[in-house]
């Protein structure tokens, strides 16, 4: 039995062959995550119903697994509510924080490194996130 948080087989398979530098994307219900398949990804549906598995308990759940260095979102324009950043940023701590032009982050999605795409059953907009995973420190690393 597992005793990890998230016990998903398919998202610990693809944590477990990601490594630094590796990007996990969670996906908010809208994404079409059929057209950013890039050749490495895996894609999980989570999105049973609008609003089941919301992004951010997804996020937990990533975050108790492996470590996070940086993530990206999308742009959103001026007249957008984009308050899930702000919750983003509170559960990701000290990390490189990026925003792309749509476009660009579908691209930056479809890049050779990504290697998990979590659809949730996010509704918020602009919800999308590229999480880039991070370096498990040695015990002797943490010292300093």
């Amino acid at each position: 039995m597992l005793k990890t948080a998230v016990i998903h087989p398919t998202i610990m398979e693809a944590l477990g062959r990601s490594g630094h530098f590796s990007q996990v994307v969670i996906a908010d219900g809208n994404l079409p995550v059929g057209a950013m398949n890039g050749p490495n990804s895996t894609t999980v549906h989570l999105n049973f119903r609008p609003g089941l598995l919301d992004a951010l308990t997804v996020l937990e759940g990533i975050l108790s697994v492996c470590p996070v260095q940086g993530a990206i979102v999308m742009e959103k324009p001026a007249e957008a509510n984009a308050d899930i950043h702000r919750s983003y940023k509170n559960l990701l701590g000290d990390v490189t924080w990026d925003e792309m032009e749509r476009w660009s982050f579908y691209d930056q999605i479809r890049e050779p490194t990504t290697i998990l795409i979590i659809q949730t059953g996010e509704q918020r907009r602009f919800a999308n996130i590229i999480l880039t995973v991070g370096v498990v420190k040695m015990v002797e690393e943490s010292n300093f």
